[in-house]
């Protein structure tokens, strides 16, 4: 029996991958304040559809739940409601800030864990903590409206509704028999010490696909005993889902109650709201028909302190092949996902495989169908007046091409419910070693024609598309090509040649004067300057930017790297490998001579580049200044044979053009086996810039790389730009400054995403130098290491924000609940970033999406022990 256990995870996603994907938990934790839904005048997307509406109002896009799984295409949806008996609404969704309440941005304000899930969603566990006291909503958005930028913010445990453990301890478990035949077990334990009430109320409803457009057909739910609905789909067919507990089945539809929202008719008889009002104010508000097309089993389930409940149900097809029995596949598929990722680092230590499991099982249950089409939404529909006329020159009207439709992995479902695309690439090399094919799909979807825009720019985020994000989607789609095993061609290919597009579009609008130095925006880095890099200076002139150059000069090194790889199979590609080596040279070269390295300080600096000529460097210590570390990479010795036009034409320019050699002379040094090195930073450059980095007093925390050097705590960077002063200080939780975003903070904490590369570089400039070169690490001390070593030790430093040491995990900054000895003490959270001193989490609660990079490095530092 153990064989074919430990293989059938793998068996499922080589056999029938996208049959078992069918079904997942692709419903979002937040619909409600999204630009999708905001068909305003003035885009304001929080306040057109604010939280109290979502109970009420049909959603035109998608979907959010509670432990939410539905269909790829999301035409019907399994989650849960609850209620406590004295909460002012049924708990159907995670409650949480908009932007504007929130003192540092939106922020969700509820505990619930994404405990496990393997990669076909066979078998997945999520968790929740539901207060038994009711819910204080309004104490929430008043403390943290009183409280400034400069004040922590107000959490859900600061209310004292967890106190004396009076809470409901909520798990739930899908396990599919088949896949179309799942099997859902929700338990509940009552933590306190009194007898307690819980509503369990399992709700399967249809998205609403019929109130947009004349004529379409609506889906029928009904039932005909107690404890099952039959659902009926004209897209998915028949359905069935049960429960073998006591319950009674309410219907309702997935119609917005008008009269409730706006005082206006509505034409639903029982509305979106019907279940919740008939359960928590006894109204007659559902069907007595016993039909619609939202439908829950109600449960009341009256628990003693200290135990627990069971409410079982099954999701089947009619027709459904499977017939296991439930307990035997719950067992089944919960061993099978220990055997999957047992083997997937078997040298890890237990606290390695328990933050690694977490990390993917987060980023597995971040899937979101993603759905939005532009042009339609600028228009409006068919059964509703058109939007204001503002709207077709306002947010993303140069995007009409874009119609997503897909299943995408999120950032973090409820505080970023849309994908970023530089998040996208991060999540993507994680993914791979769980699901590959899903990894590569979703990097090619970002440059399918329906989202890349023809002019070759990949869109952002839904806020804004024509953002810029940092371009690594070539050197994710290389290190998704290698976890994979390095031989997937037609993937690597097909990416290049988009790429190549993305690429000119770089060229084109990020190079203002020509002279191979970029600009960007504020590209993904929030915060982190003294101005707004995304908007004009106040002065004549422009920024060029030290992280927007070096990341173009990494993007050639990745384009160079594949077009290497493919020209082993295609000697086609030689001459385009050609091409990103001298346009790298070129690069490095303006980076030395125009100042964005600054040879007096040994750092790299964003310049403004004045109309009058003058250039003048803004000196802040950040990881902007770090940035042109990731442009590295080595070619191989047997290059020459293998590519002899490419390596004729390498071995030219380095002949003939002394003015690069000069610059960048680094780059025909030998190494180990005559290897070649390319880098922006070179060897005298890297010793000075390390100092820097491993230093305690400035960017070396106990728990990674700080994005501000802490120099700026007590030296903050001041600068003077036309009329305005502008201020840098080192800010290791929250910032104070809302220049862009509300929630980001790139002014001291340490960010997962940044700390990866930098340990990506110092390994590959480690492997060139080989251990003859040494730095002090820290800085200071008497211990010199190689820079193999130095990468080991970040590592390190970064799992330490999530490792029991002495009972005190850093991430849960020592809140009681979370100490030791407690439920909570092992169920971890990946958040947006960690402070930059003592590593507690912060910003969005659920980023595993690029917080999940942990987990690779827990697999590739376990590959390298085994």
């Amino acid at each position: 029996m153990a064989a074919p256990l430990q293989r059938a995870e793998q068996r499922r996603l080589e056999n029938n991958g996208p049959a078992w994907r069918q079904w997942g938990p692709y419903v979002s934790e937040r619909a409600w304040g999204t630009v999708r839904e905001d068909y305003s005048t003035d885009g304001d997307a929080w306040t057109f559809f604010p939280f109290d509406h979502a109970r009420s109002r049909a959603y035109r896009w998608s979907e959010d739940g509670l432990a939410g799984i539905c269909d790829e295409r999301q035409l019907v949806c399994l989650a849960f409601s609850f209620w406590n008996g004295v909460d002012p609404f049924l708990k159907e969704r995670i409650f949480g800030l908009t932007g504007p309440q929130g003192n540092h941005g939106e922020d969700a304000k509820e505990y619930w864990w994404y405990e496990d899930c393997t990669p076909t969603h066979s078998w997945m566990r999520w968790r929740y903590a539901y207060s038994q006291r009711r819910f204080p909503y309004e104490e929430l958005v008043e403390q943290n409206r009183i409280r400034g930028r400069d004040i922590g913010e107000y959490e859900l445990v600061d209310t004292g509704v967890f106190d004396d453990n009076a809470y409901w301890d909520i798990s739930v478990d899908y396990a599919k028999a088949d896949v179309d035949d799942i099997c859902v077990r929700l338990t509940a334990r009552n933590a306190g010490t009194q007898q307690a009430t819980l509503h369990i109320l399992p709700t399967v409803w249809a998205r609403n696909t019929w109130a947009w457009e004349r004529g379409a057909t609506r889906p029928v739910l009904s039932s005909d005993e107690r404890a099952t609905i039959a659902v009926r789909h004209p897209d998915l067919g028949d359905w069935t889902f049960s429960s073998d507990g006591v319950c009674d089945a309410l219907f309702c539809d997935n119609d917005t109650n008008t009269e409730r929202l706006w005082n206006q008719q509505t034409l639903a008889a029982f509305p979106k709201d019907g279940i919740n009002d008939y359960v928590v104010e006894g109204h007659a508000s559902v069907n007595p028909a016993r039909t619609g097309t939202k439908a829950a089993l109600h449960h009341r389930c009256l628990v003693e302190g200290g135990e627990s409940v069971e409410v079982r149900l099954r999701l089947r097809a009619a027709g459904a092949r499977s017939h296991n029995d439930f307990e035997a596949t719950m067992r089944s598929r919960e061993l099978e996902a220990d055997e999957f990722y047992a083997d997937l680092a078997p040298s890890a230590s237990d606290e390695e495989q328990l933050i690694m499991r977490r990390a993917l099982s987060g980023m597995l249950w971040s899937k979101q169908l993603y759905h939005y089409n532009v042009e339609q939404w600028l228009e409006g529909d068919s059964n509703f007046a058109p939007p204001p006329p503002e709207r077709r020159s306002g947010r993303n009207a140069g995007w009409l091409h874009l119609d997503n439709f897909d299943v995408i992995s999120m950032p973090d479902k409820w505080e970023y419910p849309w994908y970023a695309a530089w998040d996208l690439a991060f999540h993507c090399v994680s993914l791979a070693h769980v699901d590959a094919s899903f990894a590569k799909q979703q990097l090619l979807l970002m440059l399918r024609e329906w989202y890349m825009n023809p002019n070759g720019q990949l869109p952002a985020y839904e806020w804004n598309f024509g953002d810029v994000n940092p371009p690594v989607h070539g050197w994710a789609a290389l290190r998704v090509f290698r976890i994979d095993g390095g031989n997937d061609y037609d993937f690597l290919e097909r990416v290049f040649n988009k790429l190549l597009l993305n690429f000119t579009w770089w060229v084109n609008r990020k190079d203002p004067d020509g002279n191979n130095l970029f600009e960007g925006g504020f590209l993904g880095l929030d915060n982190i300057g003294p101005i707004d890099r995304s908007k004009p200076l106040p002065v004549a002139g422009h920024l060029e930017q030290a992280d927007g150059t070096a990341w173009m000069a990494s993007y050639c090194l990745s384009l160079l790297e594949i077009a290497v790889t493919l020209a082993q199979h295609n000697r086609t590609y030689e001459d385009l490998a050609t091409k990103f080596f001298e346009h790298f040279a070129s690069i490095a070269r303006a980076m030395d001579a125009q100042g964005i390295w600054d040879e007096d300080d040994g750092f790299y600096y964003d310049v403004i580049a004045y109309e009058s000529g003058e250039r003048e460097p803004m000196r802040v210590r950040s990881v902007v200044g770090l940035i042109p570390l990731l442009a590295v990479t080595t070619l191989d010795a047997d290059i020459a044979h293998t590519l002899p036009e490419f390596s004729g034409r390498l071995q030219w320019f380095l002949e003939h053009k002394p003015q690069y050699v000069d610059v960048i002379g680094h780059v025909h040094e030998t190494g180990v086996d005559d290897r070649r090195l390319l880098s922006v930073v070179g060897p005298d450059a890297l010793t000075r810039i390390l100092e820097v980095v491993l230093d305690e007093a400035e960017f070396l925390s106990p728990h990674g790389l700080r994005s501000v050097s802490k120099a700026h705590a007590t030296d903050p960077f001041i600068f003077e730009i036309g009329e305005h002063v502008a201020t840098v200080a080192y800010e290791p939780a929250e910032s104070r400054s809302g220049l862009f975003g509300g929630n980001s903070n790139w002014r001291g904490p340490i960010w997962m995403p940044t700390n990866y590369l930098l340990i990506e570089a110092l390994r590959r400039f480690g492997r060139f130098f080989g251990d003859d070169y040494t730095v002090r690490d820290p800085t200071g001390s008497v211990a010199d290491r190689s820079l193999s070593d130095v990468a080991d030790d970040l590592v390190d430093r970064l799992l330490d924000i999530f490792r029991d040491r002495d009972g005190q995990r850093p991430v849960f900054a020592d809140r009681p609940m979370f100490g030791p000895g407690t439920a909570w003490h092992d169920r971890l959270m990946f958040h947006e970033y960690f402070h930059g001193d003592t590593g507690a989490g912060l910003g969005a609660s659920h980023q595993t999406g690029w917080t999940g990079l942990i987990a690779d490095l827990i697999i590739e530092r376990a590959s390298r022990r085994a």
